[in-house]
């Protein structure tokens, strides 16, 4: 199965309809390499189990055309797979689930095939990767080092290349600290896009089912794939219409201070990030962080540790020596606190959010190093709960005030480990993030986690993204004319200036306020400049109502052939109209005025 090592979900689907390959035979080879003691794992499938899926994939009608046709995954053993034990890294504490979670329900029925279940910090709690019982799980790199918590085993799964994705958990940043530690993707959702219906709560109203990949394409697909309201999850959500795209050149946020906990190697990574982004155009904006720190600080040092606590409270009470000491001592300060100073805390983390939410409004997103530093499995040992407490700097508010993150590799230290940088939305700019981080993996390629693998080039982005339309518009809506607004207002994103193939014709219509052109297809005609625009679908239909007579929208072929949706005009109001066309376009027609 060498040859597979490190291969992306395109990958393996492409050797799938080449023939090269079938699931059973690829799947059954991958499986039987695995170790059943290696510390990344809890739980690895029986050859029953696995041909249980194989023999159930089989049987669907139309199978290969499944989205996620006999691709392997892993699974946090926080999040239940039917007919498998989930431990949530704690023995005593095991049952056999009765049913799969909604997210692995999902993938499931787009055809993906779970291989094993993998290790975590115990309860979800930590985010270094040591606190289990089945042991540290160490980094892809270098076993020194910690590799991230608390979805360990799930992180260093696809980063060293047995399978293109798997599921981890996110409440304090255990779907990013792994990521920046091993070189991968880690999604992040909008709480409630993903359901967590089957899923050992931390903190069930802040928990996110989250996904490792080796490149933002496979994070994004298995994302579509597993969101989606479920009605017997109390904080699913339904999705909004399609939030604003960033910017081309967008404006970020970074932190103004950014400890370093003596890690000399990560800040001058995080320089390093900086100058190429500067270099890729975008505009790097300093800001207080000081409202995200303070929020940050809430999530251990207050009352959530309750909400940790009420989720295993039966087991702990007639149990807790048979946890972890760390963990076990983490939950117990639930004790600490009452109703009376949950209540007050809500009241803090409500302001602080508010006003981290104005502050993420003056910019088009935030950017942060994914941890301030990187520690060895000994330093983590000798201080677990500061080293825990430090790697949750930029990680532990995100979810406390309802945001949305994308955790993107960012290279490797001159030692050779990788750093990671996350971009931070408002709640449901997911795929804003999503398709930023496709242009930041276009511009800054990384390898296929700890393999060494060249990952292929991401796929140029020749198509609106998902939600969107792409416009071109020919007159007044072009950028700086008077009525650009009406794109502007509906959150439509410019993305090139262009010109049409050359078989149109350009006409300036009379008595038109503000002026317009006319737009025809000719036998005989010119290439004419426009501009395209990427405009939310929900917004789309307001803006075509605008459009006056004679024109109108419909299908516009470019130079390069592609199509989109643009301008047009009747062919009966040209007559009488001013024939343009020579001129090329019409920012070159008012500038002759």
């Amino acid at each position: 199965m060498a040859q597979q090592s490190g291969w992306t979900i395109n990958e393996w689907q492409a050797a799938y309809l080449t023939g090269d390959l079938s699931p059973r035979d690829a799947l059954t080879a991958l499986h039987a390499a695995l170790d059943e003691k290696d510390p990344a794992f809890i739980y690895v499938l029986s050859t029953d189990e696995l041909n249980a899926q194989l023999d159930a994939l089989d049987a669907l009608p139309d199978a290969s055309t499944l989205p996620l046709y006999g691709i392997p995954y892993v699974v946090k053993d926080n999040i239940d797979v039917a007919g498998l034990p989930t431990t949530a890294a704690c023995p005593d504490y095991a049952y056999l689930a009765k049913a799969d979670s909604t997210c692995v329900a999902r993938l499931r029925d787009a055809g993906a095939v779970v291989l094993a279940k993998t290790n975590l910090d115990q309860f979800a709690t930590g985010l270094v990767g040591t606190r289990s019982p089945y042991g540290a799980v160490p980094n892809s790199f270098d076993s020194n080092y910690i590799s991230g918590g608390s979805s360990s085993g799930s992180s260093v799964s696809v980063a060293r290349g047995l399978v293109p994705f798997s599921l981890g958990t996110d409440t304090a940043g255990s779907g990013r600290v792994p990521a920046a530690f091993n070189n991968l993707v880690g999604l992040k959702p909008t709480r409630g896009r993903f359901s967590t219906t089957g899923v050992v709560p931390a903190c069930r109203s802040l928990d996110c089912v989250s996904v490792f990949a080796l490149n933002v394409a496979d994070a994004e697909q298995v994302a579509g794939v597993m969101e989606g309201f479920d009605a017997t999850d109390g904080y699913s959500r339904q999705a909004p219409a399609a939030a604003k795209l960033l910017p081309l050149k967008p404006r970020l946020g970074i932190p103004a201070a950014t400890p370093w906990f003596g890690d000399s190697q990560y800040a001058a990574a995080w320089e390093a990030s900086l100058e190429k982004l500067r270099a890729m155009g975008v505009e790097l904006i300093e800001l207080d962080y000081s409202p995200m720190q303070q929020l940050a600080e809430l999530l251990y040092g207050g009352p959530w540790v309750a909400e940790r606590y009420a989720a295993v409270t039966e087991f702990m009470d007639a149990h807790a020596d048979l946890m972890n000491p760390v963990v076990r001592g983490i939950l117990a300060q639930a004790q600490n606190f009452s109703a009376t100073d949950t209540y007050k805390a809500e009241y803090r983390r409500a302001d602080l959010a508010r006003t981290i939410q104005s502050l993420m409004a003056t910019v088009d997103a935030l950017l942060v190093p994914t941890t301030p530093r990187m520690p060895t499995l000994e330093e983590v040992e000798q201080a677990p709960v500061l080293v825990n407490s430090q790697l949750g700097t930029w990680t532990n508010f995100v979810n406390l005030a309802d945001c949305s993150a994308l955790a993107l590799p960012a290279g490797l230290r001159e030692d050779g480990l990788p750093f990671g940088i996350t971009l931070i939305g408002a709640a449901w700019q997911d795929a804003s993030l999503a398709e930023f981080g496709r242009r930041w993996e276009a511009f800054a390629p990384w390898q296929a986690g700890a393999t060494g693998r060249t990952l292929p080039a991401p796929a140029a982005a020749t198509q609106a993204p998902a939600g969107h339309v792409r416009l071109a518009v020919v007159g007044a809506h072009l950028s700086g004319m008077p009525l650009n607004t009406q794109l502007t207002e509906r959150h439509a994103r410019f993305v090139e200036s262009t010109f049409t193939a050359d078989n149109y014709r350009l006409y300036a219509l009379p008595n038109t306020t503000p002026p317009k052109p006319g737009l025809i297809r000719a036998s005989e005609g010119a290439a004419i400049a426009v501009e395209l625009w990427d405009v939310p679908v929900d917004l789309f239909g307001s803006f075509v109502a605008l459009v006056p007579a004679p024109l109108g929208i419909g299908t516009l072929t470019l130079q390069d052939g592609r199509e989109v949706k643009g301008f047009i005009c009747e062919g009966a109001a040209v007559d009488g109209a001013t024939d343009i066309t020579h001129l090329g376009g019409w920012r070159a027609f008012i500038a002759s005025r």
